[in-house]
C-alpha cells in the first residue's frame, strides 16, 4: 500500500492524522535523534522534511539522518527542486496555486521532474494555498507571492476546488511558519465541505488544543513544526 493509499484509507475511516515537520534549516542534528525518539512514541503518522528556504546544503544528509533513525515514513515537503532526496519515501509535489509566481506554480516542478524520474520516491501532487496569518512569513518572502486573506472564503474554496479539478491529490492550507494565527476553523470547515480530496492544514499551530480544533473543523491532516521546537514532550503526548 502506498503512502497516499494509507492516507485515503485513514480518511475513509474518519481517522484524523498528524504529521511532524522537521526543517533542516532550523534543526540541530545533535538533538535530532531525541526529537525523533519522541515522535516515534507519539501518535504522529508521518514525518515531513523540508521548508521554505533552500540554502541549506545538507538536505540529503539531513534526510538520510532522519530516515536512519525513524521507523515512520519520511515525506519531503520541498521549498524548491533542490530539496529532493532518494532517502525519503515520498514527496509532496507542491504547486503554490494561491500565487501567480510561475517559479512556484510550474518552473520548480519542471526542474524536479528529471530528478524524480530517476528515483523510486512516491510522488503526491498537492495544491499549496498560502493564507494570511497576520504576519509576513518566510513562504511569502521566498515565493514573492501574497497570501489570500482569510476573509475571502469564496476565493479560498474555489482555489481548493480548482486543485481537485486539476487532478491534485491533496490540498494544503497554510499560514506559513511563524504566523501570528493559524488557518481559521471556519475556513477549514467550508473548504472541507467543498472538496473530496484530503485536506492538510499547517502553520502557526502551537499546541494540542489547536491540533484538536483543526481536526474537529475538518482537517484530515494537521502539520506541526515550530511547536515541536518549543516543547515536544508536551505536544507529542498521546490523547
Amino acid at each position: 500500500m502506498t503512502i497516499y493509499q494509507k492516507i485515503l484509507s485513514k480518511k475513509k475511516q474518519k481517522e484524523k492524522m498528524l504529521f511532524a515537520l522537521l526543517d533542516p534549516d532550523s534543526e540541530n542534528l545533535g538533538s535530532l535523534e531525541r526529537k525523533i525518539e519522541l515522535i516515534e512514541k507519539s501518535e504522529i503518522d508521518f514525518i515531513l522534511v523540508g521548508g521554505s528556504t533552500s540554502w541549506n546544503n545538507n538536505f540529503e544528509r539531513f534526510t538520510e539522518k532522519v530516515k536512519s533513525v525513524a521507523s515512520k515514513a519520511v515525506i519531503i515537503f520541498p521549498g524548491s527542486a533542490e530539496q529532493i532526496s532518494s532517502s525519503a519515501d515520498a514527496i509532496l509535489f507542491l504547486s503554490l496555486i494561491s500565487g501567480k509566481n510561475p517559479k512556484y506554480l510550474i518552473e520548480e516542478q519542471i526542474k524536479a521532474a528529471p530528478i524524480l524520474k530517476k528515483t523510486d520516491i512516491e510522488v503526491i501532487p498537492t495544491g499549496y494555498i498560502l493564507l494570511d496569518g497576520g504576519r509576513k512569513t518566510t513562504v511569502e518572502f521566498v515565493s514573492g507571492t501574497k497570501p489570500i486573506s482569510q476573509d475571502d472564503v469564496e476565493k479560498i474554496k474555489d482555489t481548493a476546488y480548482a486543485a481537485q479539478l486539476l487532478g491534485m491529490k491533496m490540498v494544503y492550507l497554510e499560514c506559513g511558519s511563524g504566523a501570528r494565527y493559524p488557518v481559521k476553523d471556519e475556513i477549514i470547515k467550508r473548504v472541507k465541505e467543498y472538496i473530496e480530496i484530503p485536506l492538510v492544514v499547517g502553520g502557526g499551530i502551537k499546541d494540542r488544543k489547536e491540533i484538536d480544533s483543526k481536526h474537529r473543523a475538518g482537517a484530515d491532516i494537521v502539520v506541526v513544526g515550530n511547536a515541536l521546537e518549543d516543547d515536544p514532550t508536551i505536544l507529542l503526548e498521546k490523547k
